[in-house]
């Protein structure tokens, strides 16, 4: 699938799941697919199409970019135990992306928040803001 140069899936769900249909194994197929699910909302489709793409072998970056999906798809269907495992995977695969860490472990607190878990969730806030600013690659 092509990406415009603001970072959209060209494509719609429709015409993504036909290249799925040829390609039932293709991980990128999916991810978009995931993609454009949740650019309309579908949160249920999207986290269905994130594990998928998950299973059938993304790379390193994207797996962890699939995994951030997934928990915010997750989040707004109310899982927010599966959230909390999507953004815990992110952070036990250590990407050295700074900024991605920073992300998955804010957003971790924030459904550890919502949980009840105030504890939790300021640990991973503290754990957060340790981290050093500069950015490195995935």
């Amino acid at each position: 699938m092509l990406k415009d140069a603001l970072g959209a899936y060209r494509g719609t769900a429709e015409e993504i799941s036909r290249t799925i249909m040829e390609r039932p194994g293709d991980p990128m197929a999916w991810f978009d697919r995931g993609n454009a699910r949740s650019c309309s909302s579908d949160w249920e489709g999207a986290a269905l199409d994130y594990t998928m793409a998950l299973k059938t072998g993304l790379r390193f970056r994207e797996s962890i970019i699939a995994l951030g999906n997934r928990g915010v798809a997750r989040a707004k269907l109310g899982d927010l135990e599966g959230a909390i495992g999507d953004f815990s995977a992110i952070v036990e695969m250590r990407p050295n992306n700074r900024r991605l860490l920073r992300a998955a472990l804010r957003s971790r607190a924030e459904m550890k928040e919502k949980k009840g878990d105030r504890e939790g969730a300021t640990a991973d806030r503290a754990l957060a803001d340790l981290l050093p600013a500069e950015q490195t690659t995935t």
